[in-house]
């Protein structure tokens, strides 16, 4: 009886009815590193794309129809109105596009630190955008814009430091005497706009041609407080003093026809000769 062949033959068939592992069995391991990989590169596509993609888009930088020049004896109206762009609230991050640069008013974030923002003076290179500033703008806080353009100042130490020097001495709002600190003045870089410097409030756009500060204040003097949807709680006036009754005259003695006494000691009369 020949066992050998039987048990080798059995062996045999034991072998092939083991099943064989599939492709993805066998590679298990090699396709998850894989999924993750393709994952982290997916990931770190899509942060990329974020960090360059704007923020914000305009459709045209804005110019202003020209007015007609006030009568003589009027006081000119400084700033000119635009037209109202709305004041909702996306969400934080989200892409929005102005119909007119710059935006006095419009869609703005609603967010500690990103809307509204911190007033202050922020340099050429930080992240501060319009969703950030038209909530001041709301709240009735004056934003001054500046350009980095060809030949313009605003961005070279000295127009920095002109910049922050006038941050410095800004007034309180002439209605409501709020100090600067706290919806505005916020001072920031916008290139998509005619001019070299622009200040606004909401509704109203100030174009300068230059740092004129002396301009800027009067814009701020004429309309601030007045143009802002959420408005600041204003002083309320010194009441009138309240009516007192007269003082009632007091009753005077009628003069007579008699001399008073004198006060002072009269002489004795000197005996007369005999």
């Amino acid at each position: 009886m020949n066992t050998g062949n039987r048990r080798t033959g059995t062996s045999r068939r034991a072998a092939r009815a083991v099943p064989r592992q599939s492709f993805v069995a066998r590679n298990r391991r090699r396709l998850l590193w894989g999924l993750a990989a393709v994952a982290l590169v997916g990931m770190a596509g899509l942060t990329f794309l974020n960090a360059t993609s704007p923020a914000y888009a305009c459709t045209t930088q804005w110019s202003p129809a020209p007015t007609s020049t006030p009568a003589p004896d009027a006081t000119q109206r400084l700033g000119y109105v635009q037209n109202d762009a709305g004041r909702d609230h996306p969400a934080l991050g989200s892409f929005v596009r102005y119909a007119v640069c710059p935006p006095a008013s419009g869609n703005h974030y609603n967010a500690e630190g990103e809307g509204p923002v911190r007033a202050e003076v922020y340099g050429p290179n930080d992240p501060v955008i319009p969703q950030g500033w038209i909530h001041n703008l709301e709240h009735g806080g004056l934003v001054l814009l500046y350009r980095c353009k060809d030949s313009d100042t605003a961005c070279t130490d000295g127009g920095q430091a002109a910049l922050r020097q006038y941050y410095k001495a800004f007034p309180n709002s002439p209605l409501c005497n709020l100090p600067p600190g706290g919806s505005g003045p916020v001072i920031a870089r916008f290139d998509q706009m005619n001019w070299p410097y622009a200040a606004l409030l909401w509704g109203l756009v100030l174009p300068l041609d230059s740092l004129d500060t002396a301009q800027v204040n009067a814009f701020f003097a004429q309309q601030g407080d007045r143009t802002s949807p959420e408005q600041c709680p204003r002083p309320s006036p010194t009441p009138p003093p309240l009516d007192t009754p007269a003082p009632s005259a007091s009753a005077t003695v009628a003069p007579t026809d008699t001399v008073a006494p004198s006060a002072e000691p009269s002489a004795s009369p000197t005996p007369g000769a005999s």
